[in-house]
């Protein structure tokens, strides 16, 4: 990105007509040059990135999961670990921000990936704890059952009763 925006400048500079002096209205307008040049990478990324998940994560084949945090009691999630048709495919440590999110309602999508239709045993665990220090932790397994288009299962984490329960979306 650095070296497209040394092109950039070069080739406006290039544009004053090897002026000696530029004065401050020339500056400005090669700054908003610039700030526009910036504003369509970000552009371009972000649709980039749309286009590489839909290579990546047909909807025929993709399967997301997402962990939600019961909002009973407080507890903080501290790890979950996942394992889809017998691989780990996610391990996730928790911030306090996350945290946070997670109690204020919040979703956390841990993964996307392929699977083909059909059922996949999923395991899920945890580690948490209350305010009190008391530790919480729990292993709770599901079949996602796959069809043609995207399957999407939310992995709701009751700590304080060590349990986790399934939803599909």
């Amino acid at each position: 990105m650095f070296r497209i925006l040394q092109i950039v400048l070069f080739f406006l500079l290039a544009s004053t007509g090897h002026a000696q002096t530029i004065d401050r209205d020339d500056i400005r307008g090669l700054d908003e040059q610039i700030q526009d040049v910036k504003k369509d990478v970000i552009d371009l990324t972000a649709e980039l990135s749309q286009l590489e998940e839909k290579l990546l994560f047909p909807s025929n084949t993709q399967v997301a999961l997402f962990v939600s945090v019961a909002d009973e009691k407080p507890f903080e999630l501290e790890s979950v670990e996942v394992t889809l048709n017998g691989k780990l495919v996610a391990h996730h440590l928790y911030t306090y921000r996350e945290i946070e999110s997670l109690q204020k309602g919040g979703v956390q999508k841990i993964y996307t990936g392929n699977v083909q239709v059909g059922g996949h045993p999923l395991e899920v665990s945890f580690l948490g704890k209350a305010p009190s220090g008391k530790e919480y932790r729990a292993t709770a397994s599901y079949t996602v059952k796959k069809a043609v288009g995207p399957k999407f299962v939310e992995i709701k984490v009751l700590g304080t009763e060590s349990t986790i329960n399934f939803k599909d979306w």
